[in-house]
């Protein structure tokens, strides 16, 4: 057996996880690379294997990250299986249209650049049809029911806590003696105690484990609960008569806002009157997939009796139309829009709009990659330049990091910890080398041998 990263490995996208063994080549994710233009560059180079010797794909969850260059897979002659969890296999087609309705519209503004330059144009990295025949191959695989791909492979998805239906993966072969081995992809771990998802499944052994470390190197500190902080920064905003500006991704991270804003509305009798705008139409497909799976959430989700994803104030805007007329607006607000990075989405008209006004806020609830307009915001930018201006930055920015739906190094350790045998190894992927390192010393202090895996690197 040979496994090799092509994704994933020194940096938090891209995950794409080669398995091969004597019978069976497949893959573990095929995800997008974001960020700056280096990591962007590398969706248009080669698959560093043939697709069409690819027998199935495993999906651990639906963020693009982790699904989607599977269009672009399709595109270069794969045909087989794709296994996801129910919700994931739901939300596949969603994503992966609005994905590949990104990439045939930037390669329009793209072509149009070359032509005036006398260049030759660009095919799409992939195109809505591509995304349509993904949803061909989509298999819906149940947590924790054992799949027998042939003689030698079996696999078994977990529940990973990160969004809903996201997976870990544990992966049985065996090898030429007869004995099998049991490889373990932690896929993206979420943490214990956030609303809708169950915390994290704890697995018990395994000889290999393939984990996460997003946040290896830093711990979720916060001297208020994330509801206290975003109730904070709704007041203060409101007091200023500004708008509230949430950046946020249009799967979990949004549906959590909406979980916690209705909890809000419920408990605080005091509550602004400002109006929450939904201003993204994935997101509200998204939500509408979140409704049809109640059987996926949390114990306290599924107990409440209210509708946590629809409430008095909440107005969705799925038209562009409906979208300009928030810009337009002068009172208070709260408006959550998508890219989750400000990398592309009506967050950008939105910052366009107001970044420079003091009354405003951008609030940030996730995880900023180096190299997209998040990130500068983050990192203090005075001044960014976007749609062909330049813009004083004079809004508050802010951030809740306990909104992650990544743990911690804490919980990753905990995760780790409950293994009652000792891993042969573990190796750390999905995180920046320093998160790794870090991550790295504290596992080795405590007995565990580990790997940093670079991109191409085969492993065993």
């Amino acid at each position: 057996m040979q496994i090799t990263c092509h994704g994933a490995a020194g940096c938090v996208t891209g995950s794409c996880h080669l398995v091969e063994t004597t019978s069976a080549r497949l893959l573990i994710d095929c995800g997008m690379f974001q960020g700056n233009k280096s990591l962007n560059r590398l969706n248009f180079e080669p698959f560093p294997f043939d697709p069409q010797t690819i027998d199935f794909v495993i999906v651990t969850h639906a963020h693009i990250d982790h699904c989607g260059l599977l269009p672009k897979l399709v595109k270069h002659g794969f045909n087989g299986i794709i296994y996801a969890s129910p919700p994931t296999a739901d939300l596949l087609p969603i994503m992966l249209a609005d994905s590949a309705y990104i990439q045939e519209k930037d390669t329009e503004q793209e072509n149009k650049r070359r032509l005036r330059k006398g260049e030759l144009p660009r095919e799409p990295l992939y195109t809505m049809q591509h995304a349509d025949q993904v949803g061909n191959l989509i298999h819906v695989l149940p947590y924790n029911t054992a799949l027998q791909a042939n003689e030698e492979v079996t696999f078994r998805l977990r529940d990973a806590g990160h969004v809903i239906g996201s997976a870990i993966v544990e992966l049985f072969v065996k090898n030429s003696t007869g004995r099998e081995e049991k490889i373990v992809f932690s896929g993206d771990l979420g943490q214990d105690d956030v609303p809708i998802v169950e915390d994290p499944t704890n697995i018990w052994n395994g000889d290999h484990v393939f984990i996460e470390t997003t946040y290896g190197d830093r711990v979720h500190i916060t001297s208020q609960s994330r509801k206290e902080e975003l109730y904070g920064y709704i007041q203060s905003t409101f007091r200023k008569g500004g708008k509230l500006l949430i950046p946020s991704f249009a799967l979990e991270r949004t549906q959590e806002l909406l979980y916690t804003l209705s909890e809000l509305k419920n408990e605080q009798a005091d509550f602004p009157p400002m109006n929450i705008y939904l201003d993204s139409p994935l997101a509200i497909k998204i939500t509408e997939v979140f409704e049809k799976h109640p059987d996926h959430y949390d114990e306290e989700a599924r107990a409440r009796t209210d509708q946590p994803f629809s409430f008095p104030g909440l107005i969705c805007t799925p038209s562009v139309e409906e979208s300009r007329k928030v810009n337009e607006m002068q009172e208070p607000a709260i408006v959550i829009a998508g890219s989750g990075m400000c990398t592309a989405g009506r967050i950008r008209h939105h910052l366009k709009h107001g970044i420079w006004d003091p009354k405003n806020t951008v609030l940030f609830v996730g995880y900023q990659a180096p190299g997209t307009l998040g990130r500068f915001l983050l990192d203090g930018a005075e001044e960014i330049k976007m749609m062909g201006l330049s813009l004083v930055v004079k809004a508050e920015i802010a951030r809740i990091g306990a909104f992650s739906a990544h743990a911690d190094r804490h919980g990753l350790n905990d995760w780790l910890s409950a293994f009652r045998e000792k891993p042969r190894t573990v190796f750390l992927i999905h995180g920046e080398d320093d998160a790794r390192h870090t991550f790295s010393a504290i596992l080795q202090k405590k007995g565990f041998t580990t790997v940093l895996p670079t991109k191409g690197m085969p492993l065993f």
